[in-house]
């Protein structure tokens, strides 16, 4: 840290914004601590050996609960952390110990790791407050200004949105045509190389996960590892420090990297944790939040947290002091850097409002109305982005898949099993359809559109796609939590062998499968969600919980896509499928179908069987039906950017989980038209070999898994 002077006595400066904030002369800073009855900053120098010295400046003003004072002679790049004193009441959630240095909760950039477990501590041995300094072991705020303002991004519309979930690090850290000292960063990610990639297979989104700055948990790092996925946030305006590619400029770099994919017309989605944050329970770590404000922050009874997401606590979605922080953490991100829209983890947290008192304890129920939600939806910035909710938490109640409003769309977990367990054997063609033809039994109300359904198969919770065709059963060995950890609920198969194989027909048999998969979700009506990787046969080696790696491993040994094995075939398969989507608006319909008679007399949607036969009532749930066939009309499109005057080309598709048959290829009686074979899930690219022309009622070999998709020629 440069200075010129330092004004010793701080001037009273302003209560807003939040945070430190670079003004002529100096910086203001504002912290929120209504409980606290001094705060401090405290400007920290590390000298040559890293040992730390700090000299506090007491914050001199207060205004409605925020202490705010103006620090003269400072600037960016100035490192501080904060300290506050107040009463020790832990049956009330206060436990204020200005032994503990705090990270800003609106710092813009942190900087150093975590360091001893012990030392951040709020309480010693005896449950009174810990007499260790923790500055040695705290991560420093720094003093940081906005980037140039960003352009505007590309504005994709959902009906024609394609996403894919990344991981920042391990998507690029093996990318032979990305330079060695950008792989595995946010420049890596903006590289032409890779860009071109995501263009060719249909990708208009990119979804990161977690990219605020990450603190690993302590029992995590009790094991010698650390936090992979990033979903334990320790900064919620800071871009993760790991992904830059050199110290210090990973806000540039991660506004550079929006403006690269943005001049690629690709948006760029976060996927953000507001449910909970790195301090884990009051047993936990004091680090930022709870030494200032654990009752405005944080979901407490008896001064104790109560936990709905699994991870010790759970932020207090109905507090005032929560919803300025969230609010203001997604408005930075939109409005500093030009982010496209945000999933939000756990996001039935969200939902939650004020604790009543059940016969239970406490009961806090999901309201799609709650405060939180609500203030997302009526701010004038976030609602012209795509809000995304995975609507589940930790608890039965907070189950809510089709539970959001308007504003909304949802990750759709009843998607995921219903294709899996197709394609694996099980299930039913009625299960099918529900959800290849947009989930309208969860998403046809309040005003929403097949494009509320985020349609996955696999994600980075999970396996791999390839995994899901290799493994039985997960193998989580490497975490360190003997099994105990991932779901046991796969829906997978091996096809004869667990794990890696050299057998050709095995390996035939896996990649028909994967292609079958892959296919359904690109063809399903809704917005489709690729995990990054899949496309290029990405394995974990059966880790279906790959959330941790050893501490000091490199980008490159963390999971990391290889690239130079990928599987070339299988991306252009994905690509040929994601352009048939691209190019007929009959397969990506902004309505629900709803049996209604198009311009032509026939129904927009009609579903057939493998004798060519109308599907029957008993049809629908029987187990041994294999075979599903959906004929789509396009005489009566209903897609925003459709001529409506021009009418589309029919569409048939046929979805096959057995064995070897012959399928009768269905359609309404009045159909005579003939029909082209535009994509063959037993061919490696998808490309039809052989005969394409068929006749409309022709009879077509088939094995499955195997999707076919017909258009009319």
């Amino acid at each position: 840290m440069v200075t010129v002077s330092i004004d010793s006595r701080p001037s009273p400066g302003a209560p807003d914004p939040l945070g430190a904030v670079p003004q002529p002369g100096g910086v203001n800073f504002a912290v929120h601590a209504p409980h606290a009855t001094d705060v401090w900053v405290c400007l920290v120098d590390t000298d040559e050996g890293g040992t730390r010295s700090e000299r506090r400046l007491r914050l001199p003003a207060q205004t409605a609960g925020v202490h705010h004072g103006f620090v003269a002679g400072i600037g960016e790049g100035t490192r501080y952390c904060l300290r506050a004193s107040g009463p020790w009441d832990p049956g009330n959630g206060l436990r204020f110990n200005e032994n503990k240095a705090l990270i800003d909760p609106y710092a813009r950039r942190i900087d150093g790791p975590l360091g001893d477990s012990v030392s951040l501590l709020p309480y010693g041995e005896d449950g009174a407050p810990s007499e260790t300094d923790s500055l040695p072991h705290i991560p420093l705020s720094v003093v940081t200004g906005a980037p140039t303002p960003p352009e505007a991004g590309p504005g994709v519309p959902w009906e024609r949105t394609q996403i894919c979930e990344i991981h920042v690090g391990s998507y690029t850290a093996r990318h032979p045509d990305v330079p060695e000292e950008l792989r595995g960063t946010y420049l890596g990610l903006a590289q032409p190389a890779v860009l071109e990639h995501l263009r060719r297979i249909g990708v208009t989104a990119v979804e990161l996960l977690p990219v605020q700055a990450c603190l690993t948990e302590p029992g995590v790092r009790a094991r010698g590892m650390r936090n992979h996925w990033g979903y334990s946030t320790g900064a919620y305006f800071a871009p993760d420090p790991r992904f830059a590619s050199r110290p210090g400029d990973e806000v540039e770099e991660f506004a550079a990297m929006v403006s690269a994919l943005h001049s690629a017309g690709l948006e760029v989605l976060m996927d953000v944790v507001y449910n909970h944050t790195a301090e884990e329970s009051v047993a936990g770590p004091s680090l930022s939040w709870r030494g200032l404000d654990a009752p405005g922050y944080y979901l407490l009874e008896n001064g104790e947290d109560l936990d709905y997401t699994g991870c010790g606590n759970t932020l207090d979605c109905a507090s005032p002091a929560t919803l300025r922080l969230v609010l203001d953490s997604l408005r930075y991100w939109c409005e500093t850097f030009g982010v496209d829209g945000f999933r939000f983890d756990l996001a039935s947290v969200l939902g939650r409002g004020r604790t009543a008192t059940g016969p239970q304890g406490p009961v806090i129920p999901f309201d799609r109305l709650a405060p939180l939600l609500s203030a997302i939806t009526a701010d004038p910035v976030l609602t012209t982005r795509k809000l995304i909710a995975e609507p589940w938490d930790a608890t039965g109640e907070g189950y809510q898949v089709g539970g959001f409003g308007p504003a909304w769309a949802e990750w759709n977990d009843r998607y995921r099993d219903t294709v899996r367990t197709f394609f694996a054997g099980g299930g039913t063609v009625g299960d099918l359809a529900s959800r290849v033809s947009g989930s309208q039994d969860l998403f046809g109300t309040l005003s929403r559109t097949p494009f509320s359904s985020v349609n996955f198969v696999t994600a980075h919770d999970g396996f791999t796609a390839r995994d899901l065709v290799s493994y039985e059963r997960k193998h989580n060995e490497a975490n360190g939590e003997n099994g105990r950890d991932g779901t046991d609920n796969n829906r997978s198969v091996n096809h004869g062998f667990e794990g890696g194989t050299t057998d050709p027909a095995i390996l035939a048999a896996r990649a028909r499968h994967v292609r079958a998969l892959l296919a359904t979700l690109l063809l399903s009506t809704g917005t489709p969600m690729l995990l990054g990787g899949d496309e290029l046969g990405h394995t974990q080696y059966g880790n279906n919980n790959a959330y941790c790696v050893p501490v000091d491993a490199p980008a490159a040994d963390a999971y990391a896509v290889e690239w130079a094995d990928a599987d070339k075939e299988l991306i252009a398969f994905v690509a040929r499928v994601a352009a048939a989507r691209r190019a007929a608006p009959v397969l990506r319909q902004q309505e629900f179908f709803d049996g209604r008679a198009t311009r032509d007399g026939e129904p927009d949607l009609a579903w057939f069987g493998a004798d060519g036969a109308e599907m029957t009532p008993e049809h629908w749930q029987d187990p041994a039906v294999r075979t599903l066939q959906a004929w789509v009309d396009g005489d009566d499109v209903r897609s925003p950017s459709h001529d409506r005057a021009v009418p589309e080309k029919d569409a048939l598709i046929v979805w096959h989980s057995g064995g070897e048959t012959t399928v009768r290829l269905g359609a309404p009686a009045s159909c005579s038209h003939g029909w082209e074979l535009i994509i063959d899930t037993s061919q490696p690219t998808g490309e039809p070999s052989g005969r394409s022309l068929f006749d409309a009622h022709a009879e077509v070999p088939v094995i499955g898994p195997a999707v076919l998709v017909f258009q009319e020629p």
